[in-house]
């Protein structure tokens, strides 16, 4: 009876850095390094308009004056326009919004979907921090337009109501997702997430209170953090042996739409 030989030498190599981040079986594979290149990929224009903002680049300053001053023009014509826009505004600000999620966190908690919850919490929260330590960074002042419509104290870029609209819709897409039945319940549920988070930036242009390029960076940085956070989430479903999800059509956690709690 022959005796097994010693290792191979490729059996006995450690893979490489590289095929242990493209592999899809590891828990810090493949799906873990698209989630983290989309968000790094978005993080990049972000980082790019930021830059371009803070060096006071003559084109988009341009574009931005432009806008608003196109916009306040209307504002100023049409007041049944501003109450709407002010009114949508307040509903979707950044504080009613959390107040919002902290709901949908004991929702979760009541569920038993406590790490569900806890995505959610620290969605939120990270770009909750993220917004106001960029506002300090950059400094940029808002529109100073001779008649406002509106008014809003602090710095100007990046927009945190475009921001947290932004967060929320990330958080009402992969909470909800898994209780829509079918494509038209898919694509109503996208349709209410882009509207909340499209026109709650608009309304701020709108109102002559930021400037569109602020709004832009306020719904860049939004993508890049649920982007992370759901790369996050997803990486912990494979080390616990739950099966992979596709996003976009099923949230991160699609067994809460079927029984009462995942953990």
């Amino acid at each position: 009876m022959s005796t097994p030989g010693p290792p191979t030498l490729h059996s006995a190599t450690p893979s490489s850095w590289r095929r242990r981040r493209l592999d899809p079986e590891h828990s810090l594979g493949l799906r873990l390094t698209l989630a983290a290149v989309g968000a790094f990929l978005v993080l990049v224009p972000f980082a790019l308009l930021a830059l371009l903002v803070l060096g006071s680049w003559a084109p988009l300053h341009r574009l931005d004056t432009t806008v608003t001053d196109a916009l306040h023009g209307y504002a100023l014509t049409h007041p049944g326009w501003v109450r709407l826009m002010s009114v949508w505004t307040d509903v979707f600000a950044p504080m009613p919004l959390r107040v919002a999620a902290l709901v949908v966190v004991i929702w979760l908690v009541s569920r038993g979907a406590r790490r569900l919850a806890l995505w959610v919490a620290v969605t939120m929260l990270a770009g909750g921090l993220l917004g106001p330590l960029l506002k300090l960074l950059v400094g940029r002042e808002r529109p100073d337009l001779l008649d406002p419509v509106a008014r809003a104290a602090g710095f100007s870029f990046p927009s945190g109501h475009a921001l947290n609209a932004t967060l929320a819709a990330g958080v009402l897409l992969v909470v909800f997702l898994p209780y829509v039945r079918g494509r038209a319940g898919r694509w109503a549920l996208w349709a209410a997430a882009l509207l909340l988070a499209v026109l709650t930036g608009v309304s701020r242009v709108a109102l002559g209170v930021h400037f569109t390029s602020d709004i832009v960076g306020g719904w860049l940085l939004g993508t890049a953090v649920v982007a992370a956070t759901v790369a996050a989430f997803t990486t912990w479903r494979h080390r616990v042996g739950l099966r992979p999800v596709h996003v976009a059509r099923e949230g991160v956690a699609p067994e809460t739409g079927s029984r009462s709690g995942q953990d």
